[in-house]
């Protein structure tokens, strides 16, 4: 006999993969502002946040964890992950998906590096593998691509610098650091995710997503010594002192190269107008904020 009170379905909630990132932290913070009550996903439990549910979970063993009824998801996590995650999400009722990539897909898909070089190539065939399972289980997606992210004290480009500049008082720039760049800051891309989340016209799109300014590498060293509030001491290196110096410098900070190096003298610039026409983004101009 059917009950003459049917048992409501639970509303769809969104649910942030990364969420304790600095991109998917920013996305939770925008999406309880508008309202909605998150689930965040972290492979450690978290102290509890007004407006936002936690789930403990690992990416690869999603199957196990117990998801709640969703509709739009976020995710920030690395795009092979999330790509063998899809079925699982798609049974739980995902129906949108917001990823971000990386425009180092095609900055550095001919690096000199060959573990570089090998690293970018298998970053572009898993964003092809995620759009590939979206399609498969019918969710309408959107592939974020941002260019170099920062946020003040966490991300590993501006703030990396900036503590080198803390350190040292000066920092050192191959040749004249005229390679372009356009820092991109983290809660722009959060507000770009929600907005395409919202955009209907946005899914099986990919869009560059550039910061607000162009200016030179030199030039953005020199606004992390304003965001410091410390005098610029910006020394240019010869590219043969460079090399010479590498093996002492990557003792200092790990994970340089002579191809970081030389690529200060490269442009890496994208083009974010269809972005600012179809979901709205307006990043902010580049101004990083150091010394509170």
């Amino acid at each position: 006999m059917n009950s003459p009170h049917p048992v409501p379905h639970p509303a769809p909630r969104p649910l942030v993969i990364g969420a304790t990132g600095m991109v998917g932290g920013a996305i939770l913070r925008r999406l309880v502002a508008d309202g909605a009550r998150p689930v965040g996903v972290s492979r450690a439990p978290q102290a509890a946040q007004d407006g936002v549910d936690w789930l403990a979970a690992d990416l690869t063993r999603l199957g196990e964890a117990a998801l709640p009824a969703l509709g739009a998801v976020f995710a920030t996590a690395p795009a092979g992950l999330v790509a063998d995650a899809v079925p699982q999400l798609a049974a739980a009722g995902m129906n949108r998906l917001v990823a971000f990539t990386s425009t180092s897909i095609a900055t550095k898909w001919d690096s000199p590096d060959p573990e570089e070089r090998a690293a970018i190539r298998r970053w572009g065939a898993d964003e092809a593998r995620l759009i590939a399972a979206c399609d498969a289980h019918d969710v309408a997606w959107t592939v974020l691509r941002p260019t170099l992210i920062y946020l003040e004290g966490r991300d590993g480009n501006v703030s990396r610098i900036a503590a080198l500049v803390r350190r040292f008082r000066f920092f050192p720039l191959m040749g004249g650091g005229e390679g372009l760049r356009q820092p991109v800051h983290a809660d722009d891309l959060a507000a770009a995710a929600v907005a395409a989340s919202a955009t209907p016209s946005s899914a099986g799109r990919t869009y560059d997503l550039p910061g607000g300014e162009t200016l030179s590498y030199r030039e953005m060293v020199g606004r992390i010594f304003d965001g410091l509030d410390m005098p610029r001491m910006i020394v240019p290196v010869p590219d043969w002192a460079w090399r010479l110096a590498l093996p002492v410098a990557v003792r200092v900070l790990p994970g340089l190269s002579a191809t970081m190096a030389v690529r200060m003298a490269k442009d890496m610039t994208f083009d974010g107008a269809r972005a600012s026409a179809e979901i709205g983004f307006r990043p902010r101009a580049f101004y990083p904020e150091f010394r509170r």
